[in-house]
């Protein structure tokens, strides 16, 4: 979009907020950069550069934006539903891998050359890989300056930089400010002690509809590892430097988060999680206006805009509890889960809760003995496939995989159909067009708003709702009265 002159400058005119983090202009004038929504009076259209990110905008020499504070937008809605090398490069990077592989380790799980990954990654972004971790460090330490008291020695290497030198540059060159001069902008407003425990605001781009969102996540919770408290949804996570727990809260115009960390090297993989379960990237307005055209889904959009797919912190996770979810209910699946997760989990500290565990790694799982699983053998076969073919490293499901790739290893398992592959795809795998037709939430839908009633039939009606199908389940879904569609008490 950055390559849309006109468009961009109208957008900044505006202060249209829909456009954070689909780019980024830099001030010639100033030397800074801003998100579009900026308050700051707009700078003429022959003062501003429009660049892909906020990698590319400090690497031309350009400065965050003091006001609008550009390092902290939604990220990018084309890393979430794009399935190429750089979409998926950008999860991984998001998600840490830069700084704990490098970029070789990058290049390797995305199965191309380092010099292929790099040249791809700068002709669309206008940065390398290093540059845009190294953006997504600097704003890490922003993060643990602002709401910590930890030592500058240990925000550096909780932020991921190798040296103290390269953290004091960075900040200097990103922020205009040293470390110090950060924390000292809000020391008034007594940052939070170092505990390992973090409060912070996650952003999203308006509207957005928390009740199927929350609802969905708090109705299958699974005892131990998930719960709502306190108009909260909490969770434990696995993380590379230790466990955490994130509790998010919805509000108007953020997702308040806390996240207790055993280890702040994890935060800002922690952050990107949290994002990626709430589904907080996407681009409402796009995908409501195309569902919109629908005159069947019209009214459903019209009644609660901004609806997200509830997704998941952990792809192996999800996939084990979407076998378990086969054919019963919901109740029926936390209770296999639970039950999982009390013989196979491993035990978690929870000061503020009652969540007791991390949910059981695919290792943790190999060893399982199928006649102690209480449902019908034929379930038990295909849960023990996925565990040995995931523990086996047979099927990827991480960030970067080929989502093409991992339906097909997927749909090549005993026991996994339509259905099963496509919900691991919509929430596990991220994919925007993920759709189930065979779902009986989806069925009763469709025959109650007079669309086709037979899978084959409703699959060639939504190819309308192409690249979207996975939105439109959300607001067929939202029809019914299930637990599912609404916020907890």
């Amino acid at each position: 979009m950055h390559e849309d002159v006109e468009r961009c400058v109208r957008a900044v005119q505006s202060k249209d907020a829909r456009f954070d983090g689909w780019f980024f202009t830099g001030v010639v004038t100033t030397g800074i950069y801003c998100r579009p929504s900026c308050p700051a009076v707009p700078p003429k259209p022959s003062n501003m550069r429009f660049y892909p990110s906020a990698a590319a905008a400090q690497q031309a020499g350009f400065r965050a934006c003091k006001r609008c504070r550009p390092d902290t937008s939604p990220g990018s809605p084309e890393w979430n539903h794009r399935a190429d090398a750089v979409a998926r490069a950008m999860r991984l990077i998001a998600d840490g891998v830069v700084d704990r592989d490098g970029v070789p380790g990058l290049a390797a799980r995305l199965g191309y050359s380092t010099r292929q990954i790099e040249r791809q990654l700068n002709a669309e972004l206008g940065a390398g890989p290093l540059a845009l971790a190294r953006a997504q460090r600097a704003q890490t330490a922003r993060l643990l300056i602002e709401t910590t008291t930890l030592p500058m020695s240990d925000v550096a290497f909780a932020a991921g930089f190798a040296s103290i030198r390269a953290f004091n540059d960075t900040v200097r060159e990103v922020f205009a400010l040293t470390p110090t001069q950060l924390r000292d902008r809000v020391a008034r407003g007594a940052p939070a002690a170092a505990s390992g425990t973090l409060s912070l605001r996650l952003p999203f781009r308006a509207p957005l509809t928390p009740d199927n969102l929350f609802g969905h996540l708090a109705a299958t919770a699974v005892p131990g590892v998930e719960e709502w408290r306190g108009g909260a949804y909490r969770r434990t996570l696995r993380l590379p430097h230790g466990p955490g727990i994130a509790t998010l809260r919805p509000t108007p115009d953020h997702v308040a988060c806390t996240l207790r960390l055993a280890d702040m090297r994890d935060l800002t993989i922690a952050i990107s999680r949290c994002r990626r379960l709430l589904d907080l990237d996407a681009d409402p307005v796009a995908v409501d206006d195309l569902l919109r055209a629908d005159p069947v889904l019209a009214p459903l959009v019209d009644k609660a805009p901004g609806r997200r797919v509830p997704r998941t912190v952990d792809a192996a996770e999800f996939a084990v509890r979407a076998v378990l979810g086969q054919q019963v209910s919901t109740a029926a699946a936390r209770t296999h889960a639970a039950r999982l997760v009390t013989a196979h989990g491993e035990p978690a500290d929870d000061p503020d809760g009652g969540l007791t565990h991390l949910f059981p790694t695919p290792d943790a799982l190999a060893d399982l003995d199928p006649e102690k699983l209480a449902f019908p053998k034929a379930r038990r076969a295909t849960l023990t496939g996925l565990v040995r073919a995931l523990a086996g490293g047979e099927i990827d499901l991480g960030l970067g995989c080929d989502r093409d790739a991992a339906r097909a290893r997927l749909a090549g398992l005993p026991g996994f159909g339509p259905w099963t592959v496509e919900m691991i795809a919509m929430r596990a795998l991220g994919d925007p067009d993920a759709f189930v037709p065979g779902d009986l939430g989806v069925r009763l839908a469709a025959a109650e708003l007079g669309l086709p009633a037979t899978p084959a039939a409703l699959t060639r009606r939504a190819a309308a709702w192409r690249p979207w199908r996975a939105y439109a389940v959300q607001y067929l879904w939202a029809t019914g009265d299930h637990p599912i569609n609404h916020l907890p008490a």
